[in-house]
């Protein structure tokens, strides 16, 4: 079954680490909104089978619409595709967003499914990285949202801070597990180009923390959750037993999916498409019937990759078989000869016909990928 992710290009204000599309002004969200819902409609027979069992509102800051917003990007999702049955409906959201009445409108139009950008349980951490919500409001919103029924909630972590150590980052573990939670998100600090966090590395402002002391605090992570019933079951994210993600295991697991809205993208199995990042462009080319995306059809070796760079992210690592029945033979002698002649044993097991990559391996999952390609 397929997925629709829909990107709200709107922030109340700019994390300064953030390299996503978005912008910190509300003028033409009204007119932004009518352009999403003319998309749905103009682009609902790209997924072949047109039947979806996710719904996606990332951003940005989806929390920051209304109902009534809300509703009208809903609606034409029901009216142009196949919603099927218990959908898992996920909206990502700011704590400082997450009012009782906020949450029980989000509840009363769906939504099943809370990604909560905590980000961090130490309030100097969020003042840093500008964060507008503090961690009395992290705490409550999480609380809140069990209160008033929501039993599918994660919440976001970053380490790899600057402003944080080991024993900071072991303590925001602690205090994430502690609450009524079923998944986490745990995400590296990394500096992206164009970003405050950017201009504050360049002009000495911040010294950017050792790979090493990222790495320790990954795999401590990994331990301490495993023993807490919080599964590793992608290089970011751990669930307890049955709460994965299913919409973002869509990615990773060569489901299609439907993107709408700036900067979104889309994957059908024979392609990938993806928006203009430009809120204006956006808007103008969509109701002037313009080309507003770029499309590129995946040969046999783009596919065989982008299979190892997402599988190889996960817990079922990838299968030789799988691989030989979608890529032939030759795709999959080819891997276990490259497999053959990696020298760091320690980053990969091999069991059941899958080889599943260690935590030491998940850290040098790109290097690894780069090596393995055909």
């Amino acid at each position: 079954m397929s997925g629709i992710y829909i990107h709200i290009p709107f922030c109340r204000q700019a994390c300064h680490y953030c390299d996503f599309h978005f912008t910190t002004t509300q003028y033409y969200r009204s007119e932004i909104i009518d352009a999403m819902v003319k998309e749905i409609e103009k682009r609902k027979n790209y997924l072949p089978e047109k039947k979806i069992s996710t719904i996606y509102f990332g951003g940005g800051t989806p929390s920051l619409l209304n109902e009534e917003e809300l509703s009208r990007i809903l609606n034409s999702i029901h009216k142009n595709l196949s919603v099927e049955g218990e959908i898992e409906f996920t909206l990502e959201a700011n704590p400082d967003d997450l009012t009782s009445q906020k949450l029980r409108m989000l509840k009363k139009i769906g939504v099943n499914r809370l990604s909560i950008g905590v980000q961090s349980f130490r309030n100097e951490d969020l003042k840093w990285m500008n964060r507008a919500h503090s961690v009395e409001q992290a705490d409550n919103s999480v609380r809140d949202a069990a209160q008033l029924g929501f039993s599918n909630l994660s919440i976001d972590l970053i380490y790899g801070l600057p402003t944080s150590a080991l024993d900071h980052w072991k303590k925001n573990l602690e205090e994430a597990i502690a609450l009524p939670i079923q998944h986490l998100s745990c995400y590296c600090l990394t500096v992206e180009e164009h970003t405050a966090l950017s201009h504050f590395v360049k002009k000495g402002k911040v010294t950017e923390k050792k790979d090493e002391a990222s790495s320790t605090e990954f795999l401590f992570a990994h331990d301490f959750l495993e023993q807490n019933n919080f599964r590793h079951y992608e290089v970011s994210n751990y669930s307890i037993a049955n709460s994965e993600s299913k919409h973002n295991s869509n990615y990773w697991n060569n489901t299609h999916y439907l993107g709408i809205g700036p900067s979104a993208h889309s994957y059908n199995g024979n392609s990938r498409r993806w928006n203009v990042a430009n809120n204006i462009l956006y808007l103008n080319s969509v109701k002037n019937n313009q080309s507003f995306s770029e499309e590129e059809i995946l040969t046999l070796e783009q596919s065989f990759n982008e299979y190892l760079m997402t599988r190889l992210r996960t817990s079922n690592g990838i299968s030789f078989s799988e691989i030989e029945n979608l890529f032939g033979k030759n795709s999959a002698d080819e891997l276990k000869k490259k497999i053959l002649a990696y020298k760091k044993l320690n980053h990969f097991i091999q069991e059941n016909g899958k080889l599943i990559l260690t935590p030491e391996g998940m850290l040098n999952l790109n290097p690894i990928v780069i090596e393995w390609m055909l």
